[in-house]
């Protein structure tokens, strides 16, 4: 069986206040650059790969569509949904088939959107979220159809939410609509 030692002993002046913040020299925390002899040029370090690649994905410029497509086109698209459903051809109009089977459906179809979009985005896929953000435009329309609900209704809400700060929307929130939703975490 080993001897167990004795702890050294600890100077006063060596202990460490509990709370107390230690102190680091700067020129410890500093790495020193050696002289290099004349005439060498240092590289700089290049960022590595994935950064380079947010850079040039973050700041690229934004391409504008062609002429024609602005926001009108989600009136157009809201439109033709509507149309679509009316006309009731489920063998020929994805619209009306996604409808004739439910808004639980139609809801779920938005829902696997908008997580294919949130997907791109998050990995930085630039021009598959703008491909995925047009699909859940799409499947917004195709809820709003189901619904009943005219894009001038959405719209009339924004405006109304316009220059109001989110932070004093969700203040102003009746209380029953927290309890009801079970939750304070509410958006």
């Amino acid at each position: 069986m080993a001897k167990a030692t004795k702890p050294a002993k600890v100077k006063a002046a060596d202990r460490i206040k509990p709370g107390a913040k230690l102190k680091v020299a700067k020129a410890a925390k500093k790495k020193v650059a050696l002289p290099l002899p004349g005439g060498i040029k240092v590289k700089a370090a290049k960022p590595p790969k994935r950064i380079r690649k947010m850079e040039a994905r973050v700041l690229r410029p934004l391409i504008v569509a062609p002429t024609g497509a602005n926001a009108m086109m989600l009136d157009q698209l809201w439109q033709t949904v509507e149309q679509r459903r009316l006309a009731g051809d489920i063998v020929s109009s994805h619209s009306a088939r996604l409808m004739a089977r439910g808004t639980a459906k139609v809801a779920q179809k938005f829902g696997e959107e908008a997580v294919e979009c949130v997907i791109e985005a998050t990995l930085g896929n630039r021009d598959a979220t703008v491909l995925e953000s047009a699909d859940v435009l799409y499947h917004l329309m195709v809820i709003w159809v189901d619904a009943g609900i005219r894009p001038e209704e959405v719209w009339a809400e924004l405006a109304r939410r316009q220059g109001i700060s989110g932070i004093a929307e969700k203040a102003a929130r009746p209380a029953g609509i927290i309890r009801a939703a079970g939750t304070s975490k509410l958006p």
